[in-house]
């Protein structure tokens, strides 16, 4: 993809947010915020319209591209297997941290990412209240840009031990045993914290302000951007078995570090050693 190509895209997720997203923050109707699977699964009359600008938007600028957007396959869940075939496919997520925009909470984020044949090419996260957007290309590096143009370059955390490390460990989602074996090692660490939104933490690591992040529940278009950033800006990923990233696996876990020794030492200090893989 281009880097001109790659403006396009952040400039469409800057519009569909300035259009349909931050005219209802703090001003949703009655009515306007509904749960799909559960009560920790929110969806908003801002989500949905701003996926359907979105969608219409990168089919304009791709044609013949497969668009894949949570709230779609919210809708209809046949929609997730279509990523697996298209010669060039764009997940989207319109509202990253729903709870939080739900509440009123300034801490959310837009985010899309380009699969090219199961392989992520490219990753959009953007601020809509900061108003930039944290992009990267594969093999290209990391950045985040400003409508003007401004461009900050993305590095991930110097390594250090995890008795020293801040990260965000979304345990929630962990099934038993592991959660409560996680939950209790979590003093491991020198700090935790959680965002209730992968954008803005993706955000955080990539630009070296957290050291890890561990998920569980793996959908693309949760992590698919975010992950790219990451490892544009140098860091390390696998999942809990040590087995690489894919958008096309929903399962299995994620841990996120500046490098593969912080990894498996995140990987041993909150999950145990009996979980490792191939590492």
């Amino acid at each position: 993809m281009k880097l001109s190509q790659a403006a396009d895209v952040a400039a469409l997720l800057r519009r569909a947010t300035r259009q349909e997203i931050l005219p209802r923050f703090r001003r949703l109707a009655a009515g306007a915020v509904r749960t799909k699977s559960g009560p920790l699964d929110l969806v908003t009359d801002a989500d949905e319209a701003a996926e359907r600008v979105i969608t219409a938007g990168l089919e304009r600028m791709f044609p013949g591209c497969v668009v894949v957007g949570e709230e779609a396959c919210a809708a209809d869940p046949s929609v997730l297997g279509r990523l697996a075939d298209a010669e060039l496919a764009f997940v989207v997520d319109p509202v990253d941290g729903t709870s939080n925009f739900a509440a009123g909470l300034p801490l959310f984020g837009c985010m899309a990412a380009a699969i090219r044949h199961g392989e992520v090419i490219a990753g959009w996260i953007h601020d809509p209240l900061g108003d930039d957007t944290a992009m990267a290309l594969r093999g290209q590096g990391a950045w985040i840009e400003t409508e003007a143009g401004h461009r900050t370059d993305l590095k991930v955390a110097t390594p250090v031990p995890v008795g020293h490390m801040v990260g965000a460990v979304s345990w929630g989602f962990l099934p038993e045993p592991l959660k409560s074996r996680v939950t209790s090692r979590l003093p491991r660490l020198a700090a935790g914290m959680g965002l209730r939104c992968a954008a803005h933490e993706y955000r955080l690591a990539a630009g070296g302000h957290v050291h890890m992040l561990l998920y569980n529940k793996m959908l693309p278009w949760d992590h698919a951007p975010g992950w790219l950033l990451h490892r544009e800006a140098g860091g390390y990923s696998a999942r809990f078995d040590g087995a690489g990233y894919s958008p096309l696996v929903h399962g299995g876990g994620l841990i996120v570090a500046p490098d593969r020794d912080c990894w498996e030492a995140v990987r041993d200090a909150l999950l145990g050693e009996e979980i490792a893989g191939p590492g």
